[in-house]
């Protein structure tokens, strides 16, 4: 059997809203792995349903050879679903029952596959679902299992070109390492879209897609990183060349224009003397011509200036968050901020989601919360917060705190980010709410965008703008995985940012990398048990 390859050739595709996210994109793949790397809403999730043609693209084409398996984001809740639906393996399953039951339609003894039970069970195992039956109802696992036993079916069915769109998004620890050691182990043809570390480690190429021209790089992560680093810091240099060589232009154009207005104060004082009319008109006609060769001259200067400015700022393409510092608490290091003794709590009529919980938080500590899905971390945060009330044991808040959950969540049926802003601090007056927002760089229109046209790095700093620059400032930031909707450059911006915050930190993620970033001073674990 051939090879698993891909090849892309001249490929652009144009969103349906009219931008146009990559354009003669040309590249080819084979063994090895994959990462395509960019800012949210630079079209990754688009390439990777062209390469799995669930999307045409707007011109040029594209050729693949081997079995081909799409993993989405879109994970659904299950319904009316078996195990063996999301695996993509239960009309196999189902022709070897007919087969063994004496019961064979037309082709089942033609199209059996023998050994597919015994990869099923494999499959399973491998992505830390052992024992569970095909026929179980999908409905019953978590958002984690499913995604879990959606990759399991492709290697399963031995698919040759795996294509990952974010497949460890929502995924506890546990997950993310049986998805790493898949991948680690695949023998053929990997393309993921994934800001998660862990993964991005493996890959042995990189595409990057931004506003510029798609680029490929070879090697390890690292020597992506390295790399990027090194342009980065480069395009700074470019960037502040061309402003100043853009200032020069401005000023050389008005040295021009004024250099013109002086040449033709002659024909004016010639009128006054009552100069013969055909001297006047040469006088005239020279200096137009004269101001207007200039004006030219200052023109292009200055267009040229511009475009070599804007060349370079989107070369930079960096996030101006990077270099944001959080508003400053001022929280005391020996100031009590959060007592916690004997928590627990239960909705009514359930179980116990947490029970005998203690934790004391003095001054700007940073705590990272960890445990498997389900363990209570999003509950824990939301009684560190004060927005539930423990159903046993106390919790005692000294200080103003505010929470940001999973989808930095503004008010709903917002119009605008002032109008969101305000609700969430009813105190605020119009243009506080603006000069706040400006703050956290969304300046002049931009602060007129609805809340549901931001993408998952401006949700993020416009979460963290209502709720740090509102009312009464908090001590204490609670995150409940941050970083799950981010680009990797968003990752990096905020784990920047939260290294400078002076403020006590709770954290909850699965993303070892991003608590590593943090300084931690602690971590807790809830085991869900």
């Amino acid at each position: 059997m051939p090879l698993p390859t891909f090849t892309l050739d001249a490929l652009s595709y144009t969103a349906p809203d009219g931008r146009r996210l990559f354009e003669d994109l040309s590249l080819s793949g084979g063994l090895g792995r994959m990462a395509v790397t960019g800012r949210n809403g630079t079209g990754k999730s688009s390439l990777i349903s062209i390469l799995a043609g669930r999307l045409h693209p707007t011109s040029g084409s594209v050729s693949v050879t081997g079995r081909v398996g799409l993993l989405s984001q879109e994970t659904g809740d299950g319904a009316g679903l078996s195990v063996g639906d999301l695996m993509g393996v239960s009309e196999g399953l189902a022709q070897l029952a007919r087969i063994e039951a004496g019961e064979a339609l037309g082709d089942d003894l033609d199209l059996a596959d023998w050994t597919l039970p015994a990869r099923v069970a494999l499959a399973l195992d491998g992505m830390g679902l052992a024992g569970l039956p095909p026929e179980h109802p999908a409905a019953s696992l978590s958002g984690g299992e499913r995604t879990r036993a959606r990759l399991a079916g492709l290697l399963a069915l031995e698919t040759d070109i795996l294509l990952l769109d974010e497949p460890t998004n929502h995924l506890d620890a546990a997950g993310r390492a049986h998805v790493s050691a898949a991948l680690a182990a695949h023998r053929g043809c990997v393309v993921m879209v994934s800001h998660d570390r862990s993964l991005l480690r493996l890959a042995d190429r990189f595409l990057e897609l931004s506003g510029l021209s798609p680029r490929l790089f070879s090697g390890d992560y690292e020597a992506f990183r390295t790399l990027r680093a090194a342009e980065a810091e480069a395009a700074v240099g470019d960037l502040e060349a061309a402003r100043r060589d853009l200032r020069q232009a401005e000023r050389q154009a008005r040295q021009e224009v004024e250099k013109a207005a002086r040449r033709a104060r002659p024909g004016k004082e010639a009128r006054r003397r009552g100069e013969p009319k055909i001297m006047m008109n040469a006088f005239r006609n020279w200096a137009e011509n004269s101001a207007s060769r200039r004006s030219r001259t200052g023109e292009g200067l200055v267009e040229r200036a511009e475009a070599a400015a804007a060349v370079a700022d989107a070369r930079v393409e960096r996030l101006n968050f990077l270099a944001l510092d959080l508003p400053p608490s001022g929280l005391p290091s020996g100031r009590r901020v959060l007592e916690m003794q004997g928590v627990g709590f239960a909705w009514p009529g359930a179980p116990d989601v947490l029970s005998g919980v203690d934790l004391v938080v003095t001054g700007p500590e940073r705590i990272g919360l960890t445990g498997p899905n389900g363990a209570g971390k999003s509950t824990l945060l939301r009684l560190a917060s004060g927005e539930l009330a423990p159903t046993a044991g106390q919790v005692r808040l000294s200080v103003a705190a505010a929470r940001l959950d999973q989808d930095a969540s503004l008010p709903a049926g917002s119009a605008s980010l002032v109008e969101a802003f305000r609700r969430m601090n009813p105190l605020a007056s119009e243009n506080r709410a603006r000069a706040a927002l400006a703050t956290f760089l969304f300046r002049n229109t931009a602060a007129d965008k609805p809340p549901a046209a931001l993408s998952g790095g401006e949700k993020l700093r416009a979460a963290l703008a209502c709720r740090l620059m509102g009312d009464d400032p908090p001590a204490l930031l609670v995150l409940d995985e941050p970083t799950n909707h981010l680009d990797l450059d968003s990752v990096e911006a905020l784990e920047a940012a939260l290294r400078r915050y002076d403020g006590a930190l709770l954290v909850a993620s699965h993303d070892a990398d991003f608590l590593d970033a943090l300084n931690l001073t602690r971590r807790l674990e809830l085991s869900g048990e």
